[in-house]
């Protein structure tokens, strides 16, 4: 019976731990957002060299993938075939890595950056805004993603283990202790991250999706229409997600990479500024290159400017909370490639798609700002949203009404992908095993749809800013990133035994 191979703990707990931070949100909305600026404040202040130093250890540790012996390694059966050709794999791990806050950040991130002091002392906003974006959705990030990628798709394809969790990713350090308390905690952290992450992501980018249907129709909407939305996505997402499972994946996620790739074309060629953004966004590429090591060891000791810990911080806590499906789903899908493919094709993937989106949708506005043309930055100070600026830049591209449908779907696409990775992943913590291919019961499924929406929505309606919805993954991924760090040690410990037996094993046939 299905009772009986549920592992309660792990879902009632979260359950319960939702409901009461969702009640305090909607019931006091000014106290714990301000209780979220303390708490996010001591996380990124007091231990910002902490979440800088994860990163820099995962970069290194997906070069060493690349360019050792274990990028050799099939994850599947040695002479395994992958499962899915090179371009749906990599829009599956594109889309499910990427929610629809890509576009939302794509548009906007360099005003944001513009407007900062920091930025201001390093030159100009033409030399510097738009080498941030790139620096922090590039490599760091997307090395969170890949280095436990492979952890996961070792563990399930080659291993063969049964428990889809963080916990059985420490096995090979933590032993008997896995099964324990240890074991337990380490998998209800996770699924508070995962909790965490999902919060922001929707929190975030909803809004626009908001805008969007406002300017279609020429409507205003309120907060609770914003929440419906997030409903009917959610709805939609999970009845399409448990209709077609992973074929429907497949097929929402080359859909979303046909709109995303063409709304970036378009803007590209014919928004009128072709030239300014290839060589504003080889010069903001070159930039980050040239300068990734001060970039991703700059802590402001002197607390001078804090944009380290407003930023940089933020930004590897928020992909740190969502490692928790994420690379669970791209490990899974990347049965019969080598380790080496998984990193090197989802730097091509992952990072190339997303630092183009950057570039193309950043620099069309930015080439208006320096330019003269608008203000963005101007009514970024003076007050007025992210969002309806976003809109105003849309507005001022030929066949604006198209683009607005474009990008509709295309975030639609974008939560359909992600949510149902999401969605996936938080059900497997809700078993004590499951074997490679075996899913989730629908029923299970449904209920962390349910639960991974109540804290969105109870965010969306204590209105929390910007800074409170980032503080939400800063506090989540502190203990994450310790998690992480004993499954990467797990995995070079495992792989290492594993090579070493089939070395051993090779000799033993040769003679």
């Amino acid at each position: 019976m299905i009772r009986k191979k549920i592992d309660w703990l792990t879902t009632i707990l979260p359950l319960v731990t939702i409901v009461i931070l969702s009640t305090i949100f909607l019931a006091s909305p000014k106290t714990s957002n301000d209780a979220l600026s303390k708490v996010r404040f001591f996380f990124g202040d007091t231990f910002g060299a902490y979440y800088l130093v994860i990163g820099i250890i995962f970069f290194t540790a997906s070069l060493v993938l690349i360019f050792s012996k274990y990028g050799d390694i099939v994850l599947g059966s040695p002479n395994e075939k992958p499962a899915y050709s090179f371009f749906s794999w990599g829009s599956m791990m594109f889309t499910c890595g990427l929610a629809a806050d890509i576009l939302f950040y794509s548009f906007s991130e360099w005003i944001m950056y513009g407007s900062n002091d920091y930025i201001k002392s390093l030159g100009s906003i033409q030399e510097w805004s738009g080498v941030f974006p790139i620096f922090h959705w590039s490599f760091i990030p997307w090395s969170f993603y890949l280095v436990l990628a492979v952890s996961f798709g070792f563990m399930l394809h080659v291993r063969k283990r049964n428990r889809k969790k963080f916990s059985e990713a420490c096995r090979p350090l933590l032993g008997k202790y896995s099964d324990g308390i240890p074991g337990k905690i380490i998998d209800l952290l996770s699924v508070f991250a995962l909790l965490a992450g999902t919060a922001t992501t929707f929190s975030v980018a909803t809004p626009l999706i908001a805008e969007i249907v406002s300017s279609i129709f020429n409507i205003s909407l309120s907060r609770t229409s914003i929440t419906i939305i997030i409903l009917i996505i959610t709805c939609a997402i999970y009845t399409y997600a448990l209709i077609h499972g992973f074929k429907g994946i497949n097929i929402l996620a080359k859909a979303c990479i046909y709109m995303f790739f063409g709304l970036i074309l378009y803007v590209l060629l014919f928004a009128g500024s072709t030239k300014y953004i290839i060589d504003t966004g080889l010069e903001s590429l070159g930039r980050t290159v040239q300068n990734f090591i001060s970039l991703s060891t700059h802590t402001d000791p002197l607390r001078q400017n804090n944009f380290p810990q407003d930023w940089t911080i933020y930004y590897w806590a928020y992909w740190m909370v969502w490692c928790v499906a994420a690379p669970f789903f791209i490990g899974n899908i990347s049965k019969g490639r080598t380790i080496r493919e998984v990193v090197i094709g989802g730097y091509i993937f992952g990072v190339g798609s997303t630092i183009v989106s950057f570039i193309v949708l950043g620099n069309y506005s930015l080439g208006m700002q320096v330019n003269g043309i608008k203000d963005f930055i101007g009514m970024y100070e003076s007050g007025d949203d992210l969002y309806k600026i976003i809109i105003s830049i849309i507005e001022t591209m030929p066949n604006s009404d198209i683009l607005f449908l474009v990008i509709l779907f295309t975030m639609i696409a974008f939560y359909a992908t992600s949510f149902d990775s999401i969605a996936y992943t938080a059900a497997c913590y809700s078993y004590y095993q499951l074997s490679e291919e075996e899913h989730p019961h629908f029923t299970i499924q449904l209920l962390w749809c349910i639960l991974l929406i109540v804290l969105p929505i109870a965010l969306v309606f204590s209105q929390s800013s910007l800074n409170n919805l980032q503080s939400v993954s800063i506090i989540a991924a502190f203990p994450i990133g310790l998690i992480m760090f004993l499954i990467v040690i797990s995995f070079f410990k495992d792989a290492k035994e594993y090579i070493e037996a089939n070395k051993n094993r090779s000799m033993r046939n040769e003679s």
